[in-house]
């Protein structure tokens, strides 16, 4: 591979590492986030609710 494709392929390997590192930081540091939180199972939706 040249200079050039080996540049390349850095950048953007570690472009994509760093961005994948501050998402997981600001997951991890966001003060009451797991208020925020919720599955499947908590949506309720109104065709559920029998009359």
């Amino acid at each position: 591979m040249s200079l050039g494709g080996w540049i390349i392929m850095t950048l953007s390997v570690g472009g994509v590492t760093a961005l994948l590192a501050w998402c997981i930081y600001k997951v991890i540091t966001t003060p009451g986030s797991t208020e925020h939180l919720h599955s499947q199972a908590d949506i309720e939706t109104p065709d559920t609710k029998e009359p």
